[in-house]
């Protein structure tokens, strides 16, 4: 039996968007601008969509964090791929952990933290964030 972990399934994926199919884990990581220890691999940006959605793997490293921050206007989904950390949503806490998935309303304060391992995340946003 084949044991890999969600994550290292994803990696091995592609994404279709329109005539488009990019293999995930040739995407670039990058820094993320704000947030050190954050990391963003951008698989579909707005210019993809007519700015209708985007999506995002999103690696925070253990340790640290994406610190309380707010998308005016755009709701957000998180699905946990891998590792463990919490993410705080207008002050309620939610454990993070592979398998769970947040809705974080547009215009809501919210921050995501990696304790003890390294936390992978895949974000979309609508409208787009990129």
């Amino acid at each position: 039996m084949n044991h890999r972990t969600i994550a290292e399934i994803f990696e091995g994926g592609s994404v279709a968007c329109g005539a488009r199919i990019s293999p995930i884990g040739e995407a670039a990581w990058n820094p993320h601008p704000a947030f050190a220890g954050v990391y963003l691999k951008h698989l579909v940006k707005g210019e993809d969509t007519q700015g209708r959605i985007s999506c995002h793997l999103v690696r925070v490293k253990a340790g640290h964090e994406i610190g309380k921050h707010v998308h005016e206007g755009k709701e957000e989904i998180h699905e946990v791929l891998g590792g463990r950390g919490r993410c705080l949503v207008a002050g309620r806490e939610y454990a993070y952990k592979p398998g769970a998935v947040a809705v974080i309303p547009g215009d809501t304060e919210h921050l995501v933290q990696a304790v003890e391992e390294d936390l992978l995340l895949f974000a979309a946003f609508s409208p787009a964030l990129l």
